[in-house]
């Protein structure tokens, strides 16, 4: 391609100088080359110079030290690299964001208080946010089956929050996030609206620095409403257990039962089953559940504590003013511990059988099942004769 100039309207016409014109042919080239030069030195200064415009500046280690940064809610990785940046952690808010740019996981870092090193490379810094064993301030842990008693004392103790705080600002649990649906059963029982059992998911809560009781349950609330919207939990038990108009309620209060019942995850959903199958099908004779646990549950609200079912006294299983008695009709009047989710995909699915009876037989939570009375005595002889204690 030739180059048309002002100064030269014909651009082919140089090729065909005289020789006479070399000299100043050889002048140019020494012209150019100088001048390169030139520019390249000042390209090296410049990149010298202002490198750091456009490099992010990096630190190459791990770390050193400890300091506790904050995620807020609403934060971008903008604004999560200046926090890091003027904690001393990254050399750079340009090497966080271009980190994060490399990892799609960085979406995932919550909102929180996060121990870190200082002087740390990036895409370490940003491995440390993604890790919640790094979250700094107090954590509770719900296990699956505890009660909400057992659940109040827990975060109590790691936020210094009186249990009697948690227990005022549970008795409203509609304010705490939850919806509607989760108060109507099909059975005719009123539900108790003021009752919080069955909503505290198990899972790992983080503990907010001066958060109030509600600021800690609320929370707890939101994390049971998305799991049970991630199980469909509602709209499966309305399709699957629609035959016994078993509301989600209900099905709630089952895989509560189901949770301290089975003592193995395979065994969640046939109890379940034998729960529905005595309260629902109406040709067990009381229609009742029969249940230790229920009882136990009762003697926890009221301060007695639980028993071995050997242990447990004729007016125990049967007090009038037990709401949970042993031979009140139907499903129990409310959830007796929170379900995990093994539990709960038990109770809103749960496989069809015709057994009324199940016990544990052996030390290894082994269940046995059975449709008459005459199968579970002889399920019971077996766990007797292994050692567990259902023999009085």
């Amino acid at each position: 391609m030739e180059l048309r100039y002002e100064s030269n309207p014909d651009p082919g016409r140089w090729r065909h100088r005289r020789k006479e014109g070399s000299g100043r042919t050889v002048v140019a080239v020494v012209m150019v080359l100088l001048l390169v030069g030139v520019l390249g030195g000042g390209a090296w200064y410049g990149y010298q110079r202002f490198s750091g415009m456009f490099l992010a500046a990096d630190y190459d280690g791990p770390g050193t030290g400890e300091v506790v940064v904050e995620v807020k809610k609403g934060d971008s990785a903008s604004a999560i690299a200046e926090t890091l940046h003027k904690a001393g952690v990254v050399k750079s808010p340009e090497a966080f964001v271009s980190a994060a740019k490399n990892n799609t996981d960085s979406k995932d870092i919550q909102v929180g208080s996060y121990k870190v090193r200082k002087e740390m490379k990036a895409s370490a810094a940003l491995l440390m946010l993604l890790d919640l064993k790094n979250k700094a301030g107090n954590r509770v842990t719900i296990p699956e089956g505890w009660t909400h008693m057992q659940v109040f004392e827990a975060l109590s103790k790691a936020s210094g929050i009186p249990v009697a705080d948690f227990d005022k600002a549970a008795e409203d649990p509609q304010a705490l996030g939850v919806p509607a649906v989760w108060f109507k059963r099909n059975d005719g029982k009123k539900v108790d609206k003021k009752n919080i059992e069955g909503f505290l998911y198990p899972a790992t809560y983080e503990i907010p620095e001066k958060a109030t009781a509600e600021d800690i349950l609320k929370p707890i609330i939101k994390n049971f409403n998305a799991e049970m919207d991630k199980l469909k939990f509602v709209e499966t038990v309305n399709s699957k257990l629609k035959s016994q108009n078993i509301s989600p309620y209900e099905a709630l209060v089952a895989a509560s039962i189901a949770q301290v019942e089975a003592l193995l995850d395979e065994d969640m959903g046939p109890v379940a089953r034998v729960l529905y199958n005595r309260a629902y099908n109406g040709d067990f004779p009381c229609g009742c559940l029969q249940l230790d646990s229920t009882v136990n549950y009762w003697l926890r609200l009221t301060g007695a504590g639980a028993k071995s079912s050997d242990k447990l006294r004729t007016d125990e299983l049967h007090n009038p003013d037990n709401p949970y008695r042993y031979n009140v009709p139907g499903m129990a009047i409310g959830p007796i511990s929170n379900p995990g989710e093994v539990a709960l995909k038990g109770a809103m699915d749960p496989p069809k059988s015709n057994f009324y009876f199940f016990v544990t037989i052996d030390d290894k939570g082994t269940t046995a099942y059975g449709v008459t009375n005459d199968d579970h005595e002889d399920n019971k002889k077996i766990a007797c004769k292994n050692g567990i204690p259902i023999c009085g």
